[in-house]
C-alpha cells in the first residue's frame, strides 16, 4: 500500500487520485476526533471538511519532515483551539465535551461510566489519554502535537491511565459483575476507532 507521505508528494505533483485516497483514509478519523471534543455532529463534520481544505490550501508548503498524520492533526488541533476561542468570544456557554465512547455493544450503563470517568480526567491528561487510545498516535506524534518533551507524555499517560481505572472503580458494596464491566471498558477504549495498527512501542 502507498504511504501517506508518498500520496502527499504526488498530491503536491497534482495528482487528484492521491487526495482522493487520503481522504478515504482520513475522513471517519477526522471526523472521529471533532466528534469526541464537541457535542455538534454537523460541526465536527464541517472541521473534518476544514481540515482537508487546510490541506489543499498549504500543499505547497507541506515538507515530508513528519508523519503526515501528524501534520493533519495538527491542522485538526489549530482548527478545534480556533473553534473553541470562538465561542469564548462570542460569550457563549463552553460546549461540554462529547468524551468518547465504547462501541454499541457495551450497554449505556457502561457508556454513560466511561464517559463520565474521562470527563473527571484533568484537561491536559485526557488529551494526552485520547491522542494515545483513539487516535492511536505514538508518543512522540503526541510530544510534536502538544509541544512536549517525550517523557512528560509518558507520565502524563500513565497518570491518565491510573486515574481513570480509579475512576472506573466501583463503589462499595457493588457486584462483581460490575467490576468486570470496569475493565471492558478499559479495553473498549482502544477497540473504539482504530485508524490503523500503531507502530511496536514500549508502554508508560
Amino acid at each position: 500500500m502507498t504511504s501517506d507521505e508518498a500520496l502527499m508528494l504526488k498530491f503536491q505533483r497534482g495528482s487528484r487520485e492521491a487526495f482522493e485516497e487520503l481522504y478515504a483514509r482520513y475522513r471517519g478519523p477526522l471526523y472521529g476526533f471533532f466528534r469526541r471534543r464537541l457535542q455538534a455532529p454537523e460541526r465536527a463534520e464541517d472541521l473534518a471538511q476544514e481540515t482537508f481544505l487546510a490541506v489543499i490550501r498549504a500543499t505547497s508548503r507541506y515538507e515530508p519532515r513528519s508523519l503526515v498524520r501528524t501534520y493533519l492533526y495538527g491542522i485538526a488541533m489549530n482548527l478545534l483551539a480556533a473553534e473553541r476561542r470562538k465561542r469564548a468570544k462570542n460569550k457563549e456557554a463552553p460546549e461540554p465535551e462529547s468524551s468518547a465512547e465504547p462501541r454499541s455493544e457495551e450497554t449505556p450503563e457502561t457508556v454513560l461510566w466511561v464517559r463520565q470517568a474521562l470527563e473527571q480526567l484533568q484537561a491536559g491528561d485526557r488529551e494526552v489519554l485520547m491522542l494515545r487510545e483513539y487516535e492511536q498516535l505514538s508518543y512522540t506524534e503526541i510530544a510534536q502535537l502538544l509541544r512536549l518533551p517525550v517523557n512528560t507524555v509518558r507520565s502524563r499517560l500513565f497518570r491518565a491511565r491510573m486515574a481513570l481505572k480509579e475512576n472506573l472503580q466501583p463503589e462499595a458494596g457493588a457486584k462483581a459483575k460490575a467490576q468486570e464491566t470496569a475493565r471492558n471498558a478499559v479495553v473498549a477504549i482502544r477497540a473504539e476507532s482504530k485508524v490503523r495498527p500503531r507502530p511496536a512501542e514500549s508502554e508508560a
